[in-house]
């Protein structure tokens, strides 16, 4: 007996994991800070080793990057560009900031995907919004607080939630441009961007070659396992979804972020933090759950 899951219900279920994946992107950023590495020069590294490794990918599927054109390109500048300044945002103000503001995407998404796509905004998102906001809220106990941003590093945690979401309703306009591809142009973007930025702002942090070779096998083994299905995934599932949806999927991110902290971290996770994740949980999976009950079951 199984289940014939359709498209978008698998989509969702890609969200849900990359959103999940992402939850444990502070793992290496620690690791890297912890290495003595430095400002923007943590997210060179960062996004210098899946670069790096999908370097022969980019020459195999050369043929398939140039046909994707400007508009491959333009998706790839706009996402990897989001994952830059979120990084960036990390760096220049109080992570509990950079994560809020980030993830104002579900409202981003809800509203660009109305406009740009004409999906409607259904009383179910609409109820999953809130509960996830309330939830997200719960978890950095800030009451009915959010915060306005205040400092450079809130405004690029504000406007990188605003370039994923254009970037989600980019993809869903755009569903015959290949994954494979969008994931190198992801990378190679990211690493542009920052790198070009490190040396800008802070070109007397470069790190030395020394410092970067101890912390390549712990960066391999998490990019393989981790960051590179994850960021497929993530560039897959919103070709199928609403742009808010792929929002609130995502805030898996925050659920698994703060149980990996606490348990890796030894920061606190109590009442309060669990409340917060079991709303933002509840939200996420609403939609990809009430879909369930209209799965046909295959008792083959």
């Amino acid at each position: 007996m199984r289940m014939n899951l359709s498209l978008e219900t698998k989509a969702k279920y890609a969200c849900l994991y990359a959103g999940a994946v992402w939850g444990l992107f502070w793992i290496p950023l620690r690791e890297l800070e912890d290495a003595g590495f430095q400002g923007l020069w943590i997210t060179v590294v960062y996004f210098l080793i899946p670069a790096l490794c999908l370097f022969p990918v980019t020459i195999w599927r050369w043929k398939y990057v140039k046909r994707g054109g400007f508009q491959l390109q333009l998706t790839a500048i706009i996402s990897g560009g989001a994952l830059f300044l979120y990084s960036t945002s990390i760096v220049y103000t109080e992570v509990v900031r950079a994560i809020l503001l980030f993830y104002l995407t579900p409202v981003w998404g809800l509203i660009l995907g109305r406009i740009f796509l004409g999906d409607k905004i259904s009383t179910p998102r609409f109820i999953a919004m809130i509960l996830a906001i309330i939830g997200m809220l719960t978890i950095f106990g800030l009451g009915a607080k959010f915060p306005l941003p205040q400092n450079l590093g809130d405004w690029l945690g504000l406007c990188s939630g605003f370039m994923w979401a254009i970037a989600m309703v980019l993809i869903n306009k755009n569903k015959n441009h290949s994954t494979i591809e969008l994931t190198l142009g992801f990378f190679q973007w990211s690493l542009i961007l920052s790198l070009f930025a490190a040396v800008l702002i802070s070109p007397d942090s470069l790190p030395s070659f020394d410092k970067i070779v101890p912390v390549i096998p712990l960066m391999l083994i998490f990019m393989v396992l981790l960051i590179l299905p994850g960021t497929y995934a993530s560039l897959w599932g919103p070709k199928y979804l609403n742009p808010g949806v792929v929002g609130l999927l995502f805030m898996t991110e925050i659920v698994v972020g703060a149980i990996s902290v606490a348990i890796l971290a030894g920061e606190p996770f109590g009442i309060r933090e669990l409340t917060g994740v079991l709303l933002i949980a509840g939200a996420s999976m609403l939609e990809p759950l009430s879909q369930l009950r209209n799965v046909p079951i295959d008792h083959r």
